[in-house]
């Protein structure tokens, strides 16, 4: 078994750890949110949803990677503004043989760990489908697990790659490798595009998205302005119909509310500038128009304004 320590073991971390636990790996969990580690240490991690429903206790759960020492495997699983100090947490956990995965929602994150850890080691994660939340301090519910990839970032050996991926499909989870990460990323990110502002900025789930011709709209043009982006960038998907590829995703987890919604909702900064608004960012670059998920960011970043201070503009 292996030595693994999860960085940001929120909602889809803690579901990581909780099933790398549960098949035997010996698992460390680093969050920064104080009543999840303290009800993790006092009564174990419940995972429940579309794995079962399942109680584990940790190898170790805290606020910080001290003590933890170097380990097999390193997932980075924060948000996207988090990932540089998570990667300067993580320095004491990695070894000569450490591989690292980066795997958060958006696009730019893999590049900051590699600026900190440098990109020799990194692997870069995409998943999808899961629909997590943390519905309680020590609980956390995941809706599906749909999807799990891994590409090297830079130089990462392929069979170190596959030992790393070999820790997840142990854990229960479909692994799938990929040479080309660009278009890894961002087959997963038009989904996160159509999705994560429409619901943000409803309140939808992602079920009741699907079923709005008005949010449905909405969705979809965000979902074809990041396609009209991808292809100004020279990005070739391998997902036949990507609307509808996009629409049978989402269906699969029709109660899910995305992470942006959750940390709306939650009174949280959210992850609008990694997703939806890398759009509008990579639309001036290629000189495309943007003009569905430019309003959608910008509404999505007027309404952080009201809890989150200094946050306008």
């Amino acid at each position: 078994m292996s030595k693994v320590a999860i960085v940001g073991c929120g909602a889809m971390g803690s579901v990581y750890a909780g099933l790398m636990q549960r098949a035997g790996h010996e698992v460390h969990g680093v969050c920064l949110w104080p009543d999840h580690v303290e009800a993790v240490n006092a009564g174990g991690l419940r995972v429940h949803g579309a794995s079962g429903d399942h109680t584990v206790g940790l190898t170790s759960m805290s606020l910080t990677t001290d003590g933890i020492g170097v380990c097999d495997l390193v997932v980075i699983a924060t948000k996207a503004f988090d990932v540089v100090a998570a990667a300067e947490s993580a320095r004491s956990l990695i070894g000569p043989a450490t591989v690292v995965q980066s795997i958060q929602n958006g696009l730019g994150s893999p590049e900051r760990v590699a600026a900190v850890l440098g990109g020799e080691r990194l692997a870069i994660g995409v998943v999808g489908g899961f629909g997590a939340s943390v519905p309680a301090p020590g609980v956390a519910h995941h809706n599906g697990m749909e999807m799990i990839r891994f590409g090297a970032f830079a130089s990462l050996p392929r069979e170190a790659l596959e030992a790393s991926a070999q820790i997840w499909t142990s854990s229960g989870f479909a692994v799938r490798l990929f040479e080309d990460t660009d278009r890894m990323v961002w087959e997963k990110f038009i989904m996160n595009v159509a999705f994560s502002g429409t619901t943000c900025v409803t309140g939808l789930t992602i079920g009741q998205v699907l079923a709005s011709p008005s949010a449905w709209a909405v969705a979809q043009a965000c979902a074809r302005e990041a396609l009209a982006v991808a292809d100004a960038a020279g990005i070739t998907l391998d997902v036949g119909d990507p609307i509808a590829h996009v629409r049978a995703l989402g269906g699969k987890i029709p109660d899910a509310r995305p992470s942006m919604l959750l940390d709306f909702l939650l009174q949280r900064r959210g992850e609008v500038d990694a997703i939806v608004g890398q759009v509008g960012v990579l639309g001036q670059r290629y000189g495309v128009a943007t003009p569905v998920t430019r309003t959608v960011a910008d509404l999505i970043r007027a309404r952080e304004s009201t809890y989150l201070p200094g946050d306008e503009g």
